[in-house]
């Protein structure tokens, strides 16, 4: 099992600082929006790989296309390389085309490269390779957001309809549903990633994007962990054993696909 960790990171390069048109107070403030904090501690599991991007999103967005024109989120300013803040402000002087191939390869390509390698030794070793999207959510929502709906669950599963058997799904909406949890599936956010080599090719890399509402873990006003945080976790990585058991188990024919 792979845990897909792309935005826990608050790390801004020094060198990359002068790119960013907000004070310092500002731009904190923006990182406190997009992060998904302390999702690195919240989804680990025994025997997991974890890819984590080691920068803030607001460097450059491993979760999104590398091309705008790919990107839906490009329209709010917010594709690969973020230009507007989740208010729709400015965030970045206009980059040149050098400063954004460097950004790419600086971490884009390393990050990708480091999943499609992940994906290719589980399949190699085991048949199979289940990415778990790990990520959280504000518990209202960001004006840059498409859904608006302020009736947001405890729990967002995201799906892709050639990567996620129905199985799979049913596993973790049960799981989180028998922890008590209230979960939406594909609301308010949608998808999971899967390597390009592998997308919509390999019907044995499986993918599922969980979200995990921070409310439930955290103060979204000071950044702190909250009393539940430990109890949120340890539910966390019960469900993720739970995956990892049912895509062990899952049986069928298998062609590794290698990218």
């Amino acid at each position: 099992m792979i845990l897909h960790i792309p935005h826990a990171s608050r790390q801004i390069p020094e060198a990359l600082r002068g790119q960013f048109v907000p004070d310092d107070h500002a731009l904190e403030r923006e990182m406190a929006l997009v992060t998904d904090a302390f999702t690195d501690e919240l989804f680990d599991c025994d025997g997991a790989r974890q890819v984590v991007c080691p920068v803030s999103r607001l460097v450059v967005d491993v979760e999104r296309f590398s091309q705008d024109r790919d990107e839906p989120m490009s329209r709010a300013g917010q594709g690969m390389i973020y230009t507007k803040t989740c208010l729709g402000d400015p965030l970045r002087r206009t980059l040149s085309d050098e400063e954004r191939r460097v950004l790419k390869s600086a971490y884009y390509v390393p990050h990708h490269e480091l999943l499609r390698r992940s994906v290719l030794e589980e399949l190699l070793s085991s048949g199979k390779a289940l990415i778990v999207d790990c990520h959280s959510f504000p518990s209202r929502p960001l004006p840059c957001d498409e859904s608006q709906d302020e009736n947001r669950p405890d729990f967002c599963i995201g799906t892709d309809e050639f990567h996620t058997p129905p199985g799979l799904l049913h596993v973790v909406e049960s799981a989180l549903r028998g922890h008590g949890y209230s979960v939406g599936v594909n609301t308010p956010y949608s998808g999971s990633l899967v390597p390009s080599a592998y997308f919509r090719k390999d019907p044995n890399v499986w993918s599922v994007m969980i979200e995990v509402n921070r409310n439930l873990y955290m103060d979204e006003k000071t950044g702190a962990k909250s009393s539940g945080f430990e109890s949120v976790k340890g539910g966390i990585q019960a469900i993720l054993k739970e995956l990892a058991a049912f895509c062990t188990a899952a049986k069928g024919p298998v062609t590794v696909v290698q990218g």
